[in-house]
């Protein structure tokens, strides 16, 4: 991987193991974005960062951020931690809390991740995001396929994304990277291969539908 020129929707594609994670830990810290969870980084690390350069057309803007799955692990908990503590002191905050407790119940894990998405993600900033789709059903990752597409369009949104989801590689004008090819290149999100291989699937069960 030797450049990447970012687009509105920018996404590194690759299998396990093909440095998608790496690739945008580096980038998040080379361009110092904030950051939630931490992450394990080799000895080695910091010279990758060093070996960086980027250039910009615009300063970062504030507010511009790097959102990981332990991040959405950490908020789940958080949600956890808060129905804990209602229900341990429901005798005396019943009424202050009910209305938040009743939202917060009804919602999944699934749930709970999409809408920390529709949280954090806010106009005009820069995001990383790896593996977003993690924790969603296919419902909920075609939701966020619109959702990030329509905040890059109309809310002037930057974002670029590490994962393999069909639902999102699908985003209109999105710019592929594709880290299983040696070297890196850009494709249609039709030419990969995880995406060739469930459209085989699903040929092969055609007669099931």
């Amino acid at each position: 991987l030797k450049a990447l020129d970012l687009a509105d929707v920018t996404i590194l594609y690759g299998g396990n193991g093909s440095g998608k994670t790496t690739a945008l830990n580096v980038m998040a810290d080379a361009l110092r974005l904030q950051r939630g969870a931490q992450y394990n980084r080799s000895d080695f690390f910091p010279d990758y960062v060093s070996l960086c350069q980027f250039h910009t057309l615009h300063a970062i803007p504030a507010g511009s951020l790097i959102l990981t799955s332990d991040d959405v692990f950490d908020y789940m908990l958080d949600v956890r931690a808060i129905n804990d503590n209602i229900d341990t002191r429901r005798g005396s905050l019943f009424d202050e809390y009910t209305e938040a407790r009743t939202a917060i119940r009804t919602h999944s894990n699934g749930e709970s991740a999409f809408l920390m998405f529709q949280e954090k993600l806010r106009g005009d900033a820069l995001y990383l995001l790896d593996e977003p789709e993690n924790s969603l059903s296919a419902a909920r990752q075609i939701a966020l396929a619109d959702f990030l597409a329509d905040s890059a369009r109309f809310y002037g949104c930057q974002f670029v994304l590490a994962t393999h989801s069909p639902f999102l590689l699908a985003i209109p004008g999105a710019r592929i990277y594709d880290l299983d090819s040696d070297p890196v290149r850009t494709r249609r999100w039709t030419e990969l291969e995880s995406v060739r291989d469930t459209f085989e699937f699903f040929q092969q069960h055609k007669e099931e539908f």
